[in-house]
């Protein structure tokens, strides 16, 4: 049977699935899930990608269209602006059978590119998807549709503008640029059209205004509700030079072609990146032939030359900044700007920090959309967008090779850096839980000197885990302390807030104690160990024995798992000191056995039972794990009913009811709580397929409903959270 994982496969030398992902793969559920491994081949048109109505994106590749058009890979990975802040990012897919497959989300509404890549370098574009960026031949693109993306859509045939190509001469080249013309445009008549002259960054192409930007739909939305002015809108690319020189002559030549206003109160000029740079200097500099500009991440920081004459910038009527979060190389910019505009007694809006995006088409879009309804007409407001914020000073990481990293800032950015040991290297990404719901996305470093760097963010407060992937092999960030044992590559880190509190440590001293707790295992043939947590407070010779919870990790994990990874601890110590919980002993042994039932009940509950002063009550045990663990567990379940009141299993499945004797089961357990991430974890489709067994054998059971987030332990924590105040209070 060939399981997979979500994710992507490990990149270099061994091909073992990683303990945190693979969880699901047992043995003993080989029977029951392999019908459901085994996909057809995909037929040529079907699509690789798509979209659910809630923003799943689930992808299908057929490795035959990979290989015939790359040759053959050892993994594939797509790559798009799914990372934090709009962050290009990859993907990586998962061999299951003939087809790659993986799935991501939920995406937030907006516009997504990608392409797909086998074995890092190997770039194809998806067949199945229409869709063109004309300046990226391999990019596709898919629009997640919601109110926050409404202006990106496009409007009913017939209402909205329309775009041309506009050939024009600077001095003695011949250049081109597109130009939007309004709905209901007339060539002739007597009152001309403002112009908007709109530019693409450096090395950027006019085309991914429309492509990536969606120039188009963004104003055929505004002009259908009258949220504009019929302007007339010249798009060009961000190659031509720093002066006046071609826009002096395009805008002749757009002067010559279209019925456009001539006069300075009825010109705009905006652009991206340098875009935005050129634009503010044409608005501010030498006689001022634009009364409106627009700077979309510009990187300007002064502004030499500037002649404001008798009172700050006269006749210009607006100039606005905008600027993504400290992702964008204008962050740091626009501080420079500002206090120079200010220190030159310039009148300018600032639109505030977007702390959602980066330097990129996500933020850009939301610039246009609030910059257009801003032209030749009574702005509504001059303030900052809703939910944007203010310029807090220059944002600088700490130097290179100051230790521990990553280096986490209060608002939840995150600067990862290499040591000098991949000076060499070629391609080094950070492979981190920082997708949508806590999937793993790998985003590119640049490099730094003999070093890596990368800022991501922001990350909401939580718990995560990353490695590098060093031209395809992983390798652990050997300056950051944390260690996993099942997974030595792996480190981590906590984002302090209130939505993870309850996996920060609790104040020295007032917690639990963790312990080791060593016992024979007739089964392994060899001492094996487990983890013991006692609650504050723990007194061995109290008259009643403490419940007992029996916590079980996944396949290719360990018994260190759950308090290195899954943060058991500090989950017990806060619901402890909350008052929520019971104070109970959880065991954390070794399920990476032939046969679990045997190992846990002759081996781990008796050497828990003699070290500790636990219940040997079936009413007052309980079982749970997660994955194989879960589906240990439920094999218990079925095999000695009655034996643990209280059984709970995390992203597993019933499997054959076959044998099972449900009255024994409803008589003997109170409470049997089932729990399952999303689309994205890849064993929902068994557990769900597993609960018309249970209500058919009439089984009770509570089913906590789908837990946002993949196969990976942001479902298992959040799972652990709900269960264990639940635990023997019936």
């Amino acid at each position: 049977m060939t399981l997979f994982r979500h994710g992507g496969v490990r990149p270099g030398g061994t091909r073992r699935l990683p303990a945190v992902i693979a969880a699901g793969v047992v043995a003993i559920a080989a029977v029951l899930v392999a019908p459901l491994f085994a996909p057809g081949p995909a037929a040529a048109d079907t699509p690789w990608l798509n979209v659910s109505d809630d923003g799943y994106l689930s992808i299908s590749i057929p490795a035959a269209s990979i290989e015939a058009k790359v040759g053959q890979v050892s993994e594939v990975a797509v790559e798009g602006n799914f990372g934090p802040s709009s962050a290009w990012a990859e993907y990586g897919l998962t061999r299951r059978g003939d087809v790659w497959w993986g799935a991501l989300g939920p995406l937030k509404p907006g516009l997504y590119s990608y392409q797909v890549t086998g074995d890092i370098t190997k770039g194809l574009k998806d067949p199945t998807n229409a869709t063109v960026v004309a300046s990226k031949p391999l990019w596709s693109t898919f629009l997640v549709p919601g109110d926050s993306a409404r202006l990106l859509a496009d409007v009913p045939q017939g209402q909205g503008g329309k775009v041309e190509t506009l050939t024009y001469r600077a001095g003695k080249q011949e250049r081109s640029a597109l130009v939007w013309t309004p709905p209901g445009y007339l060539s002739t008549g007597r009152k001309p059209y403002p112009v908007l002259y709109l530019r693409s960054g450096d090395g950027q192409s006019a085309t991914d205004w429309l492509d990536l930007g969606r120039a188009g739909q963004i104003l055929d939305n505004l002009s259908v509700r009258g949220s504009v002015e019929p302007m007339v809108v010249v798009i060009t690319d961000g190659r031509g030079p720093d002066d006046d020189e071609d826009l002096k002559d395009l805008r002749k030549a757009v002067g010559d072609a279209y019925r456009v206003h001539h006069d300075r109160e009825h010109q705009a000029i905006a652009g991206v990146s340098e875009g935005g740079s050129q634009a503010l200097r044409a608005a501010l500099t030498g006689p001022g032939q634009f009364a409106y500009a627009g700077s979309f991440s510009g990187l300007l920081t002064e502004i030499a030359g500037v002649r404001p004459g008798p009172g700050p910038n006269p006749g210009a009527k607006l100039l606005r900044l905008y600027t993504g979060n400290v992702t964008d190389p204008a962050y740091n910019a626009t501080v420079r700007l500002t206090k120079a505009l200010d220190r030159a007694g310039v009148r300018y809006e600032f639109d505030g920090v977007n702390p959602d995006a980066g330097a990129n088409w996500t933020a850009w879009q939301e610039n246009l959309a609030d910059f257009l309804p801003r032209l030749f007409r009574k702005a509504p407001d001059h303030g900052p967008s809703a939910g944007h914020g203010r310029l807090k000073g220059e944002f600088h990481p700490p130097r290179a090779g100051t230790t521990p990293t990553p280096f986490v800032t209060k608002d939840g950015f995150v600067t990862f850096e290499t040591t000098t040991d991949f000076k060499d290297a070629r391609h080094v990404t950070v492979w981190a839980n920082d997708a949508p719901g806590g999937s793993w996305l790998r985003v590119p470093m640049s490099r730094d000197g003999d070093r890596w760097r990368v800022t991501i963010g922001p990350l909401d407060p939580w718990f995560y885990y990353y490695q590098w992937i060093v031209d395809g092999v992983s390798a652990k960030d050997t300056s950051n302390p944390a260690k996993v044992t099942s997974e030595p590559n792996w480190s981590t880190f906590l984002i302090p807030g209130e939505r993870s509190r309850l996996l920060s440590d609790v104040p020295a001293g007032r917690g639990g104690k963790i312990e080791s707790l060593t016992y024979p295992s007739t089964v392994a043939n060899q001492d094996r160990t487990a983890l013991v947590w006692t609650p504050p407070g723990y007194d061995p010779n109290r008259a009643q024995p403490y419940p007992v919870l029996y916590l079980q990790h996944g396949s290719g994990q360990n018994y260190t798992d759950w308090v290195e990874m899954g943060r058991a601890k500090q989950i017990l110590d806060h619901h402890f000191l909350d008052g929520k919980l019971v104070p109970m002993v959880v065991v954390m042994g070794n399920g990476n056995t032939s046969d679990f039932g045997k190992e846990l009940l002759d081996n781990i509950v008796p050497a828990a039972r003699a070290r500790y002063n636990v219940s040997g009550d079936p009413s007052r045990q309980a079982l749970a794990g997660l994955s194989m663990g879960g589906v240990q567990t439920l094999g218990v379940l079925k095999a000695y009913p009655g034996r643990f009141a209280y059984i709970a299993a995390f992203s597993a499945w019933f499997g054959s009811g076959d044998g099972v004797d449900a009255e024994a089961i409803n008589k003997g357990t109170r409470m049997l709580r089932l729990y399952v991430g999303d689309q994205t974890d890849f064993v929902q489709p068994f557990f769900m397929a597993s609960l018309p067994t249970l209500d058919g054998l009439g089984i009770h059971y509570e089913f906590d409903g789908v837990t946002p987030g993949p196969h990976g332990w942001d479902v298992w924590q959040k799972n652990l959270i709900d269960l264990a105040p639940r635990l023997f209070r019936r």
